[in-house]
């Protein structure tokens, strides 16, 4: 597994399986070797974390709505496991959170607002530690690098930064702005800034990956934790820019329709 972060797993986990319905899933033991999760007391202690933050949600039989109940025999049935206390479902807090690590997922919910996010820093070299973590703290944010010391996203990102970077060292290096592109060829623009040829041909490398690992006998749950570890990688590597930038045919938005089907396909 790609991510050692235990509240991103399980973030991460929640998301894919429910494929952002915010649906509840039962986190067994299937689910637990895909991700590689064990249900020990660390993971216990961090999802009851995560709960009082307001990141996730227990499910809970007592309290549940017949809509919900309804949903989570479906996915008993979908994942051949009795309902249990192990069943918890994304919040909207949960998720945004979690597109600070993974920005892909943000516009398949969320609408653009049109605006852009410049973030300037000019950390001395003398202070390279505090640019090398400001720059590993922001680096899954969607951002990518514009020219020297300019990075850009189309994500609303600007009170997390604040929220980042307050009262600290850092704050008085930072400057942000919020923009609209007047004119200028924004093609260009995303190919400067990301790379967005090389992204799609590993997106098809993936492609090619996730065949060779369907076409093996084998377990469906080592393939499918296979074919996640894949997805995961490349995720990671992926900004997140909405379809106003790249059209509704981006093969980064035919990837996850795609795992939709191998999920289901794998996890009946």
């Amino acid at each position: 597994m790609a991510i050692k972060e235990r509240r991103t797993k399980i973030l991460l986990l929640l998301y894919l399986l429910s494929l952002g319905e915010f649906s509840p899933v039962i986190v067994d033991e299937r689910v637990q070797k895909i991700f590689d999760l064990t249900f020990n007391q660390k993971t216990k202690g961090t999802i009851s974390g995560m709960m009082k933050e307001g990141l996730i949600e227990k499910y809970s039989s007592v309290i549940a709505s017949e809509a919900k109940q309804s949903q989570l025999k479906e996915i008993a049935t979908l994942t051949s496991s009795p309902r249990n206390d192990n069943s918890y479902s994304l919040t909207k807090k949960g998720f945004y959170r979690l597109c600070l690590e993974f920005p892909f997922f943000r516009y398949l919910i969320d609408q653009w607002d049109g605006k852009w996010r410049v973030l300037s820093y000019e950390i001395p070299e003398k202070k390279r530690d505090l640019r090398d973590k400001l720059r590993r703290k922001v680096a899954c944010w969607g951002l990518g690098p514009w020219h020297r010391s300019f990075w850009l996203t189309p994500h609303p990102i600007i009170e997390d930064l604040k929220n980042l970077i307050s009262q600290k060292e850092e704050e008085k290096y930072v400057q942000a702005f919020e923009a609209d592109h007047v004119f200028g060829d924004r093609n260009i623009l995303i190919e400067k800034v990301w790379a967005k040829a090389q992204l799609e041909k590993k997106y098809r490398e993936m492609f090619k990956k996730w065949h060779d690992i369907l076409a093996l006998d084998g377990d469906k749950v080592d393939k499918l934790q296979k074919v996640v570890n894949e997805y995961i990688t490349l995720l990671r590597l992926d900004p997140g820019l909405p379809k106003e930038l790249l059209t509704t045919s981006w093969i980064g938005f035919e990837a996850y329709n795609i795992f939709k089907e191998i999920k289901g396909i794998l996890l009946t």
